[in-house]
């Protein structure tokens, strides 16, 4: 049998495959701990589970319209209309499986073959694969000190056969928020150049400190033409602890929306009923599950900057997500970080991602989405093992 170019061509998504390593190595007695997944370890809100119980034992879980619930579609628009400084509507909204399926599907809707899409690095493992899935070209523009956007190099890159931009903050894996500026500039720079912006916002809650997350929509009153031009990704498996109720949303223009509702009514048929009605639940009424797991972040964050910061590791303030995305150059070998990882796993049992997962060389993703526990049971192990790559050298 012969297997088609385009799936032949697609790599596994690495967080995924080094995850599902350490499950096994678990599963088999290994102490290991897993910074490597970007999975909250709190339940999802209790308004969620019990919204699904009663959409369940209500008897009416049947198919829905390809494009969401007209309540959930509702519930969505109100709540962008309310945080993205833009007004919303319905028909502005497809409800999708996921927020990966949301940004699939709206880069299958938006890409042509030969496509130029820029891609701001450090970037999450799956954009690069989907945009080429969807037969387009990633140019993958290095940032500033492993995580802050470099709008010159962004600038330059722009030729005649750019189409889109691919924005993503808070950033998975540097936790770096683009500043207000800079989301203006990038909006600026997609008006001056004919592009669509596809704004991964699927972090957007997960703030710290006295930093204020900016989408691009905040612009649109100032730049006319933006709205038409900007495509948001969102979901509830961060924010809301929901990664197993796979549910989200693409949200943009109409006639986009209306793409992607025709492409997913061909391809996965509607959105799950259940999830839907959890996922509405938790946007009618403020869970307060919500700000308790966002303190409970914030704290193994300051937990794990000051362990990293006493370790002599550099990197770029994490101020969004549940990364950090320190350095790890001075500690490589000729295997770079990926290496590094092997070995750390190896030798202290603790599973980190290594940066080339995220096209960029030399960085080290870890996850604090664990426990307080575990996390100063990383930085423990991590110590140790820069200490014996220092002693070795």
């Amino acid at each position: 049998m012969r297997i088609s170019r385009r799936a032949s061509d697609l790599a596994t998504s690495s967080t995924l495959a080094l995850d599902g390593r350490v499950k096994a190595l678990i599963a088999g007695g290994a102490d290991v701990v897993n910074m490597a997944v970007g999975e909250p370890n709190f339940p999802a809100p209790a308004a969620a589970a019990a919204a699904a119980i009663a959409k369940i034992e209500s008897g009416h879980v049947r198919y829905t319209p390809a494009a969401g619930t007209p309540e959930l579609r509702r519930a969505l628009a109100e709540h962008l209309t309310a945080t993205r400084e833009h007004p919303f509507a319905p028909e502005h909204v497809v409800v999708c499986h996921s927020g990966k399926h949301a940004l699939s599907g709206a880069l299958l809707c938006l890409v042509e073959p030969g496509d130029d899409v820029l891609v701001p690095l450090p970037a999450w493992v799956s954009y690069v694969e989907l945009i080429r899935l969807a037969g387009g070209r990633p140019v993958e523009i290095a940032p500033i000190g492993g995580a802050r956007p470099d709008l010159a190099a962004i600038r330059a890159a722009i030729t005649p056969a750019t189409r889109g931009i691919l924005l993503n903050t808070p950033n998975n894996p540097s936790g770096y928020v683009w500043t207000r500026d800079e989301v203006r500039e990038l909006s600026a720079l997609a008006i001056e150049h004919d592009l669509w912006i596809l704004s991964d916002e699927i972090y957007r809650r997960l703030i710290f400190d006295d930093t204020t997350f900016t989408s691009p929509l905040a612009f649109a009153a100032e730049l006319p033409g933006l709205a038409e031009r900007v495509v948001i990704i969102d979901g509830a498996s961060k924010s809301f602890a929901m990664t197993g109720y796979r549910i989200g949303f693409a949200a943009g223009p109409p006639d986009l929306i209306a793409a992607i509702t025709r492409l997913h009514s061909q391809t996965t048929g509607s959105p799950n009923a259940v999830s839907m009605a959890a996922y509405e639940a938790v946007l009618r009424e403020e869970p307060p599950e919500v700000e308790a797991m966002r303190a409970e972040y914030a704290a193994r964050r300051a937990l794990l900057l000051a362990g990293l910061t006493e370790l002599g590791l550099e990197y770029v303030r994490p101020d969004g997500a549940f990364y950090a995305f320190p350095d790890v150059r001075p500690y490589c070998d000729e295997r770079g970080a990926a290496g590094f990882c092997e070995d750390l796993l190896d030798e202290v049992g603790l599973a980190l991602v290594p940066g080339d997962a995220f096209c960029l060389e030399g960085y080290v993703r870890l996850s604090y989405a664990l426990s307080m526990e575990r996390v100063e049971e990383a930085l423990v192990r991590l110590g140790r093992f820069l200490e014996s790559r220092r002693a070795a050298t």
